[in-house]
């Protein structure tokens, strides 16, 4: 392993923020991990850990990674078939789920088995999209997730207007309340992902991030 930190450029995502978030987060826990953006697929598979960020719509970021040559395949093999740790951010999370039902239905990853859902909360009142800072709760315990509460509140930073639904509840580990239980972390083995953006939830996304960074799945 090479100790690189690949953040995975297909066209969607807060690069730059992610990028300038995990470099602060590695150097503040000592580490010396290398962290690149990258749309070369060689580079992901060289990493020895993978970030997927995303903004906008499903279907259009599923089309980005699928556009960026031989990317898919060298998730495929990083990820799936020799267990390099990932984490997804956002839209970056609900790729790794079986469909995305967002203006249409979508094939994703399928990594994570479930749907990505509309918002749908009980109140009325509560605007779609979800934007703005919100608690969370543990559902189990993971070591990316460890030591949150002591830097900081447990609340974190969300910007979507889908969610997702995961087929089997030992996959979701943290959720969020807005109008109703939504998912804010999912993950199983190697995989990660977060619905709201480390990169702009100061202290408490830094921690995680830096947990990622030092995480042995």
């Amino acid at each position: 392993m090479s100790g690189l930190v690949a953040i995975i450029d297909y066209g969607s995502g807060n690069l730059r923020s992610a990028e300038k978030a995990m470099a602060r987060a590695v150097r503040d826990g000592g580490l010396n991990n290398e962290v690149v953006v990258t749309s070369d697929a060689d580079v992901v598979r060289r990493a020895e850990r993978i970030v997927l960020p995303g903004v906008g719509a499903f279907a259009d970021c599923m089309n980005g990674l699928r556009a960026v040559p031989d990317m898919i395949d060298a998730l495929s093999d990083a990820v799936q078939r020799r267990g390099v740790p990932f984490l997804g951010i956002c839209v970056g999370m609900q790729l790794m789920a079986t469909r995305g039902l967002e203006h249409g239905l979508h094939q994703g990853l399928d990594w994570i088995s479930g749907d990505v859902v509309r918002l749908a909360p009980s109140d009325p009142g509560l605007k779609i999209p979800h934007i703005g800072w919100n608690n969370f709760s543990l559902r189990s315990e993971h070591p990316v997730m460890a030591n949150l509460s002591s830097a900081g509140e447990t609340h974190a930073y969300f910007v979507h207007s889908y969610c997702l639904h995961a087929a089997h509840p030992g996959d979701v580990l943290v959720e969020t309340d807005y109008g109703g239980p939504v998912t804010a972390v999912v993950g199983r083995d190697n995989i990660i992902g977060t619905q709201f953006h480390p990169e702009k939830s100061q202290a408490v996304g830094l921690q995680l991030l830096q947990n990622f960074a030092r995480w042995r799945p």
